[in-house]
């Protein structure tokens, strides 16, 4: 009998239908959390620590596009696009985007979607001095925690995360809000060591099953997410309104990935003409 797939995901809202695939449609994997996020799981992929990732897509082309990364882009887990929110101290005098250029950037790690975005921002902003260039002092700091604090000790200037995982903290004055910016592609993506892992058909199935699940029981994904997920049931309602999951999540669109891949070797993130959207891509779909 084979071993269960090693899965690492991160533990927000998101990641809601996995957990009913888990408890419900006997996904058959370990479940491994990564709140620290995608850069994370690429170091865990090339380790052997975890089979599986889902993450977000600007994390795992930019892995992809830098060097041999240990892993193949298999499936999408999510269509829409992710709201990043940016946001500085709550005394800190930045009162809006402009504000941010040539400071410190706070991120979870090099290579993570928190770092991918702020050159795709520095980009829109007409920001980019020379492609793989950094318009900004780069801090790594680990985790949503370290960067928040960073934000009132004046560590780094300001950050970019998930808007309602950040929402909290405006709520509550830890943080201000000063921007965001929506991804240009659909936000989360599946990738395995193997794309030819027998294993892999089976697990996918499984997550189909939790988001059909998902999405005819919202009353108790709100339960979920507001009780074990620290959301409010308000911010849990409004997120519902604002994702849409695939109905097979098996694959990736070709067209998806190479427009990824054009962004950020605009912004100087992937340097070099060379990257092609069918080498990141272990299982197409239309």
């Amino acid at each position: 009998m084979s071993k269960p797939l090693r899965i690492g995901f991160v533990p927000e809202h998101f990641s809601t239908p996995l957990h009913f695939a888990s408890t419900r449609f006997n996904l058959g994997a370990q479940l491994i959390p990564f709140p620290s996020g995608t850069g994370h799981m690429i170091t865990s992929l090339r380790a052997d620590e975890i089979d599986v990732g889902i993450g977000l897509t600007e994390g795992w082309v930019a892995g992809l596009g830098r060097e041999e990364a240990g892993y193949k882009i298999v499936g999408t887990y999510v269509e829409t696009p992710l709201r990043w929110a940016i946001s500085t101290g709550r005394d800190r005098e930045i009162q809006d985007v402009d504000g941010l250029r040539g400071g410190k950037i706070g991120v979870s790690r090099i290579g993570s979607g928190s770092y991918v975005m702020g050159f795709v921002l520095a980009d829109t902003k007409g920001w980019l001095k020379a492609p793989g260039r950094a318009p900004f002092e780069v801090v790594p700091l680990q985790t949503f925690a370290k960067l928040r604090d960073a934000m009132n000790e004046s560590t780094a200037d300001f950050f970019m995360w998930e808007h309602f995982t950040t929402k909290k903290y405006y709520d509550n004055g830890e943080i201000k809000r000063i921007g965001e910016i929506y991804t240009p592609w659909s936000s989360w993506k599946i990738v395995a060591r193997d794309a030819q892992d027998e294993r892999l058909p089976a697990v996918f199935e499984s997550i189909n099953e939790g988001i059909r699940y998902f999405e005819q029981h919202p009353s108790e994904s709100v339960e979920y997410i507001s009780t074990y997920l620290d959301y409010s049931k308000a911010d849990a309602e409004e997120w519902l309104k604002t994702v849409k999951y695939p109905s097979d999540v098996r694959g990736a669109s070709q067209a998806t990935i190479g427009k990824t891949i054009e962004i950020l070797q605009k912004a100087g993130v992937i340097v070099g003409d060379r990257v092609v959207a069918s080498d990141m891509i272990g299982i197409s779909r239309a």
